[in-house]
């Protein structure tokens, strides 16, 4: 189970050591997985310097070579809403079909407790996805990321990931953190194919390239 703890500031220096030590953010809440019987949950991070797209990472960006991407505050508005619910609806049945609340987005995705800013990704005037990245001094941090669901041939979760490292390296940043991994589950092993990467394994970040360790 997760722990979690509130702080009453991230940012900077601080926030890059508590994404070193495995910590990620919700609301004003940082927490750590901590299962007594497993340890699959590995957090997992992107050396920006190295980091080098597979042929399949560079197809998705000629795909969305029509996009346009804008960084602000995180906002919540009736767009926002609307595209997060449909996000939800489409992706994940098990979610409540009333969608969240104004009031459930602020406190999940707008209110922090560090430098949050929000990706917005534009076809024309028909905003597309939004992501929600927080930044230490030189650390980025993928919090939440969502699209609409029509535009699923697109891969915008694979061209997001590009687009917030390209944004973190014009920051002068030196890691892009992408949360949890865990190897059974298709929902975050897919982390694992942007190269070269670091997992926390035993409180040891330890990289990994195509070849393997």
């Amino acid at each position: 189970m997760p722990l979690r703890y509130q702080v009453q500031g991230a940012q900077g220096a601080r926030l890059d050591a508590l994404l070193a030590a495995g910590d990620r953010r919700v609301g004003r809440m940082m927490y750590r997985t901590h299962c007594p019987d497993c340890s699959e949950c590995k957090a997992i991070r992107i050396p920006i310097d190295t980091f080098v797209p597979t042929r399949s990472q560079r197809r998705a960006a000629r795909k969305n070579a029509d996009v346009i991407v804008s960084w602000h505050e995180p906002q919540v508005t009736a767009q926002h809403l609307a595209l997060y619910n449909t996000h939800k609806r489409k992706r994940d049945l098990a979610r409540n079909e009333e969608g969240l609340t104004p009031a459930g987005y602020f406190n999940w995705l707008v209110n922090t407790c560090t430098d949050t800013r929000e990706a917005r990704y534009w076809v024309g005037d028909r905003l597309v996805a939004v992501g929600i990245v927080d930044f230490g001094m030189k650390s980025s941090s993928s919090v939440y990321f969502y699209f609409d669901p029509a535009e699923s041939k697109r891969s915008l979760g694979v061209f997001s990931v590009l687009k917030e490292l390209e944004y973190a390296a014009s920051l002068g940043c030196d890691w892009h953190y992408l949360g949890l991994y865990v190897a059974e589950c298709d929902a975050l092993n897919y982390k694992a194919q942007y190269f070269a990467h670091e997992r926390l394994i035993d409180g040891v970040w330890q990289g990994f390239t195509r070849e393997g360790r």
